[in-house]
């Protein structure tokens, strides 16, 4: 029979213990440190889901198309004490300092690099500004350094309207429904929105020509519905009760000749209204894009044409 043998304190004889955190193996009862560099063997890759997974993993493999470096980079934290919590000296964190410049520079060394971290800076703040998924962030990056690959020119463009262009071709790649001026009067000012606009419209023409466009489906009123939701905080109950609405009164001659931004958001109004909600016609009309008169005159229409009941459960609370 194979024994196992156990390794003991040369001092006292008491058993080792193995501090894992420290990396250091200490004596149960002396409380003297035998091994000061032990090896780890921590959990890797062990965990009941992705989450666990990845807080326990040593390093991730988890890259990102909105940096220059794909996010695989390393970087010098700042701080003033070490791994062990001890103070560093001052010529030690000038030094860092000096080292986390340089690291810098070194990454972001060529023209290319520059004009890259500078386009997906841009691309990466539109997105946040206008809460956008992250597929559209990765999808919009993707597109921007295809223009290098295929070696379209980009240089001297102007890098808000070339964002915004690369932006709104992933939104559309990615069925999210955003405009050209929802996407730039986050990051524009009043006065040179529309100049903005003009240009990016330039660029985007130019980017279906050299790139083609990939064929997006349809856009549908519940997309719009949705949008207009998510914009505003509406409540899920809502939302639901909306596209609810808008799946049994389809009529096209309730939709011909009208802008879908006003009926979704008369749909959305009229959910709000049923349900006993606080949504404001003010709201829902800045976000939509158009009128509150817009929105009454849609909600008259609808309710004109159909007749709308719910049916509410009994509750079972006994009083």
């Amino acid at each position: 029979m194979e024994t196992i043998e156990i390794q003991r304190c040369a001092s006292c004889k008491s058993s080792l213990i193995d501090d894992l955190q420290n990396g250091e193996r200490i004596c149960s009862g002396c409380g003297i440190v035998v091994v000061e560099q032990m090896e780890d063997y921590g959990p890797e890759r062990i965990g009941i889901n992705s989450d666990t997974g990845m807080k326990l993993a040593r390093a991730t493999g988890q890259t990102t198309l909105a940096q220059h470096d794909l996010g695989i980079s390393t970087e010098i934290s700042i701080g003033t004490t070490d791994f062990s919590g001890k103070k560093i000296s001052a010529e030690i964190q000038r030094q860092m300092n000096n080292g986390r410049i340089w690291h810098k520079r070194v990454r972001v060394s060529t023209s290319r690099d520059r004009r890259l971290t500078n386009v997906l800076g841009v691309i990466t703040e539109i997105c946040q500004n206008c809460s956008l998924p992250k597929n559209v962030l990765e999808t919009a990056s993707k597109i921007y350094r295809s223009l290098d690959g295929k070696n379209i020119k980009v240089k001297g463009k102007s890098v808000v309207s070339i964002s915004a262009a690369v932006v709104y071709m992933a939104c559309k790649q990615c069925d999210v429904i955003r405009t050209l001026n929802e996407i730039l009067q986050n990051i524009c000012s009043t006065k040179e929105i529309k100049s903005r606009i003009r240009l990016a419209s330039r660029y985007y023409r130019t980017l279906v020509m050299d790139l083609g466009s990939v064929t997006a489906p349809p856009v549908t009123m519940d997309k719009y519905i949705s949008k207009i939701a998510n914009m505003t905080n509406t409540d899920t109950r809502v939302l639901r009760l909306a596209l609810d609405i808008s799946e049994k009164t389809k009529d096209r001659s309730l939709a011909d000749g009208k802008a879908p931004n006003g009926i979704a958001a008369a749909y959305l109004y009229i959910a709000s209204i049923l349900l006993g909600q606080g949504v404001l016609q003010r709201d829902v009309s800045t976000v939509s894009g158009v009128t509150e008169v817009t929105i009454r005159n849609r909600c008259k229409e609808i309710l004109s044409i159909y007749k709308i009941s719910i049916n509410l459960r009994p509750s079972l609370d006994k009083k």
